[in-house]
């Protein structure tokens, strides 16, 4: 099985193309090491924090087996019928010979997974006494009445453990064998199963490394230990949110950046706990919350379009604290240190993509008693009437969107507003609460 995955890698890589589809910003560092541990033919363990994208790795190795495989109909385990394993396998290849009924197997079928949980018994991993097997009149010393756990079902393809520390100690020493040795033992059975799989895990690090969390033995007979890490570079981590996140409405291109780096800074504040992580699913909810505070205003409003603006961020905010592990010291303001991050976001983005361009005109707009009020119902035509015929409006929507952004009212209403917004932070105009908190007005500078 080992070989069959180090051949399909080589002739992928040989192709130039990507083994690890889905899986964004490994190029450089984490791929390199995943290729070479199973060019190797070694067992692995993949170890990083929350959100870092450990199981969609390990789920895209079953892309590297054969698409088809033959198996004997019937079998439990996948055995190959040129190489029977069990005592059922044998006998049925004994019996037919040529004739031995073959079924296909899809590349699909062929990977295994289990969430180490507590309550995770020998026998759901490696195998136990069939008891309605016993029932039926064979002998306890017979093989035949042995119930086969995943692993072994996953003969002939990859089984993954997700959090192998959170498996007891007696359950980890279940799995000894199968890295080693490479077979089961069940009870008290003469039974020795040869299987042929890959065995692949993810865990955190610190209760990897935490004496007690894992035993020695087994951590020693995995092949290869790899780092997973969040995107390094922003264009990864706005790739990343825009291929996972399930928008319901037109997100802006600039949006998306202030949500990844929003994102970032979050993973980065001493506020927050950086051994529990923040979680790639932080941004993917974030720029969901989004669309939807977009879609709320299309609803209510009739607006033709949904299209989110930087005043939807806002609301963003509450909704993701529960997904964000602080430290103790600043117990009571989570959202108050969130908000400030959000800002920091959207001034960083501000500068990255205006902070070149004129905007003279619009200051001089606002400068003028020219007051534009917005708000989570305040619809982008409104927006735009507001503010009038304004020269430099299209700069600041190619600025923002790139030379594809088109000429349409959503966008230019949003692009506006976050210029505006990003003055307001820069101090360079002012800004005023409508009493309620549902609307804002920008004005001159104080």
């Amino acid at each position: 099985m080992k070989d069959e995955l180090r051949a399909n890698l080589v002739a992928c890589l040989r192709a130039g193309a990507d083994p690890f589809p889905g899986v964004v910003g490994i190029e450089d560092t984490v791929r390199p090491q995943l290729e070479r541990a199973l060019l190797a033919g070694h067992d692995l363990v993949l170890l990083g924090e929350r959100g870092q994208g450990k199981t969609r790795l390990l789920r895209s190795l079953v892309g590297l087996l054969d698409e088809w495989t033959p198996v004997i109909e019937g079998s439990e385990i996948n055995e190959h019928p040129y190489e029977p394993v069990s005592v059922w396998g044998n006998r049925v290849v004994a019996e037919h010979g040529d004739a031995t009924p073959v079924s296909w197997m899809h590349r699909s079928k062929r990977y295994g997974e289990k969430l180490a949980t507590p309550d995770t018994s020998v026998g759901d991993l490696i195998g136990d006494v069939d008891p309605v097997k016993v029932a039926e009149g064979r002998t306890l010393g017979d093989p035949e009445t042995v119930h086969y756990g995943l692993v072994p079902r996953t003969n002939r393809g990859i089984f993954a453990i997700n959090e192998l520390p959170d498996l007891a100690e007696r359950i980890q020493v279940s799995l000894l064998n199968v890295l080693e040795e490479r077979d089961i033992q069940v009870r008290g059975y003469a039974l020795r199963l040869p299987l042929d799989l890959l065995l692949v895990a993810s865990a955190n690090p610190e209760d990897y490394t935490n004496r007690g969390r894992i035993i020695t033995p087994l951590k020693d007979r995995f092949g290869a230990e790899i780092r997973t890490h969040y995107p390094l570079r922003l264009a990864d981590e706005i790739t990343l949110v825009r291929q996972e996140a399930d928008v319901r409405a037109l997100v802006p291109i600039h949006l998306m950046e202030v949500v990844a780096r929003f994102t970032r800074l979050v993973r980065e504040s001493p506020a927050v706990d950086s051994r529990s992580g923040v979680s790639a699913r932080f941004a993917v909810a974030a720029a969901e919350s989004l669309a939807a505070a977009a879609v709320r205003r299309a609803a209510i409003t009739g607006e033709s379009a949904a299209v989110a603006r930087v005043g939807d961020l806002p609301s963003v905010v509450p909704t993701l604290r529960g997904k964000v592990e602080f430290e103790v010291s600043e117990e009571g303001r989570e959202e108050e240190v969130l908000t400030h991050l959000m800002r920091r976001a959207i001034v960083d983005t501000f500068r990255a993509h205006l902070g070149g361009v004129d905007l003279t005109a619009l200051i001089a707009r606002v400068d003028e008693g020219g007051a534009i009020e917005v708000g989570d119902l305040v619809t982008a035509d409104e927006v735009l009437e507001q503010v009038g015929p304004l020269d430099g409006l299209g700069r600041i929507v190619t600025a923002l969107e790139g030379e594809n952004a088109g000429e349409s009212a959503g966008i230019a209403a949003s692009s506006l507003e976050t210029a505006l917004e990003g003055l307001y932070l820069t101090r360079r105009i002012s800004k005023d609460e409508v009493p309620g908190g549902k609307r804002s007005v920008y004005g001159g500078k104080e």
